[in-house]
């Protein structure tokens, strides 16, 4: 089982945050498996689904976003699985461009609090992740725009099809697929 978690905040007001698109990333993954995110486990909201041939547990830790290393802890425990090797994080990244993606295998936090509370907790940098671009938007907690929205519909699209490349083909195929700025609407 590989573990898929998107980092965010709970409630209604942050549901359409650029601080949100980990939720809106798994509830996008969960929405093309046919299933819904709403079993609580763990300070979590959960859901089993299968991708291609892979059996796994999407996650929206619901403890805010600066303290969802504690749920990711137990749900690791719990299954028994290996950060290093079963489990994939969903988040905004600040520093990249609104509409791109960046995988990496490790690494630091890179000041995202959410995946330093999850490096603190499970004690690791070997952290496959999946970061989303929101700058220069830096307004985090303040919804989106109607012209950042569409961006964002697609960019949770492809970062759908980049879990199922991870999942299918492993995390080096879909960086070089899925590693790329974003191409402006001149190109």
């Amino acid at each position: 089982m590989k573990l898929i978690v998107g980092l965010g905040n709970p409630g209604i007001e942050y549901q359409f945050t650029p601080h949100n698109v980990g939720f809106l990333a798994i509830d996008r993954i969960a929405n093309d498996c046919g299933v819904e995110v709403r079993n609580r486990f763990a300070q979590a909201l959960t859901a089993r689904a299968v991708i291609g041939s892979e059996e796994v547990l999407l996650v929206k830790p619901e403890t805010y976003m600066n303290l969802s290393g504690g749920s990711v802890r137990e749900i690791v425990s719990k299954h028994e699985l290996s950060p290093e090797t079963d489990l994939i994080v969903i988040y905004d990244e600040l520093d990249l461009p609104l509409g791109s993606i960046r995988i990496r295998k490790r690494g630091g936090s890179a000041g995202h609090n959410g995946m330093q509370s999850i490096i603190g907790a499970l004690g690791t940098q070997e952290i496959l992740r999946v970061r989303l671009g929101l700058a220069p938007e830096r307004r985090i907690l303040k919804p989106f725009t109607k012209e950042q929205l569409a961006v964002v519909d697609e960019v949770l699209d492809r970062t759908a099809d980049a879990v199922k490349v991870i999942l299918a083909e492993g995390p080096d195929a879909a960086m070089n697929r899925f590693n790329r700025k974003p191409e402006s609407p001149e190109e």
